[in-house]
């Protein structure tokens, strides 16, 4: 799979809604449009135990999708946070992966001084690191 390209823009986007969360998962979409990834869609995380999951608030992802779809946009990937834990999927993240064709962002705020972005692909219960290009 080639690099992921992410704009730095959506970037700082994603980090600042973490930064602004840090005991608790965020979660959102990314959309674009001819394989560019040009929107950042924060969608609230409505689980139980959001220090240690993410659940999309069903309502907020359905009208996202939708003004995607409206926009022309496509859903390129799909982003979390972990507060407490490596930018690398859980047990949880590989099962409830639904989104084949679409990249899964994860951020760390377990690091020291430096937040921590991976993107992977998960498909059929398995997740494969692909390269993040920032640009």
């Amino acid at each position: 799979m080639d690099p992921f390209k992410l704009p730095r823009t959506l970037v700082n986007r994603i980090l600042t809604q973490a930064q602004h969360s840090p005991e608790n998962e965020i979660c959102g979409l990314i959309g674009g449009q001819n394989g560019n990834a040009e929107n950042c869609y924060p969608i609230d995380n409505t689980a139980l135990d959001q220090a240690r999951r993410f659940q999309m608030d069903p309502r907020e992802q359905i009208h996202t999708m939708r003004l995607m779809r409206e926009q022309g946009e496509e859903l390129m990937a799909i982003y979390h946070s972990h507060p407490h834990a490596p930018a690398l999927p859980s047990v949880t993240d590989i099962e409830e992966a639904e989104y084949p064709e679409v990249v899964y962002l994860i951020v760390s705020l377990n690091t020291v001084g430096v937040l921590e972005m991976t993107a992977f692909q998960i498909r059929d219960k398995l997740a494969r690191e692909i390269e993040l290009e920032l640009i």
